[in-house]
């Protein structure tokens, strides 16, 4: 089971980061005094997954757009590179999510990109997304992004390796551990998805809450 989410975006360049951090005396970190977005650099798109049970998480930081099919690539990603080799023999993923944003409960293009994580994975995914207003309950943004703020917090995103390196590098006393790594790919937005391929996702809708609460398992090939 991992807690997915995106992080807020953050401008990448010599900007303001929040927060306060100890300097040599008179010798503060000098930043820009406006905050408009470098046009060579952008913004970084942190989306993650937490291992609950493992206190682990994986980050993939994107330069394009948070779309349902940047945040399938950052899950299996960790399934790759973190999920496979902690649970070798499971057989179904357990997703909690806010229902909004690209992993909303009504995205059509989050249950179809689902569909293509679960046939590629072998795994039957279920989501159980939170209603509208607790996201906060959702796990990752308390035991992983609220640490992840705090250990770059006064300190320039100056660079997409610096904001890789930073996450990578956050740990906690309860033995938080991070994996980091920068997604360049492309993900166009305004994708529309048919109602043909809609009824391609082999979706079953459990009975409590069914709008919210959802299974997606793989396709048995012919």
């Amino acid at each position: 089971m991992i807690s997915v989410d995106t992080k807020k975006k953050e401008l990448i360049g010599n900007f303001k980061n929040s927060g306060r951090e100890w300097q040599p005396t008179n010798t503060p970190e000098r930043v820009n005094v406006h905050d408009f977005a470098d046009t060579q650099l952008g913004k970084a798109l942190p989306y993650g997954g937490y291992d609950q049970t493992d206190n682990r998480g994986w980050v993939s930081v994107g330069i394009d757009h948070d779309t349902a099919e940047f945040a399938t690539a950052t899950i299996e990603r960790w399934w790759k590179e973190m999920g496979q080799q902690r649970y070798p023999q499971a057989t179904e993923l357990l997703l909690t999510a806010d229902c909004g944003g690209s992993n909303g409960h009504r995205a059509r293009l989050w249950q179809l990109s689902l569909q293509r994580l679960a046939d590629t994975t072998k795994l039957k995914i279920s989501v159980s997304h939170f209603p509208p207003g607790t996201s906060k309950w959702n796990k990752i943004e308390h035991r992983m992004f609220s640490h992840i703020t705090l250990n770059w917090r006064a300190r320039p995103l100056q660079s997409r390796e610096v904001v890789v390196n930073l996450i990578a590098s956050t740990t906690t006393r309860k033995g938080l551990k991070i994996r980091a790594d920068l997604d360049e790919a492309t993900y166009p937005v305004g994708r529309k998805v048919s109602d043909k391929q809609l009824a391609s996702v082999n979706l079953s809708r459990h009975q409590v809450h069914g709008d919210w609460n959802y299974s997606i398992a793989p396709k048995v090939s012919s």
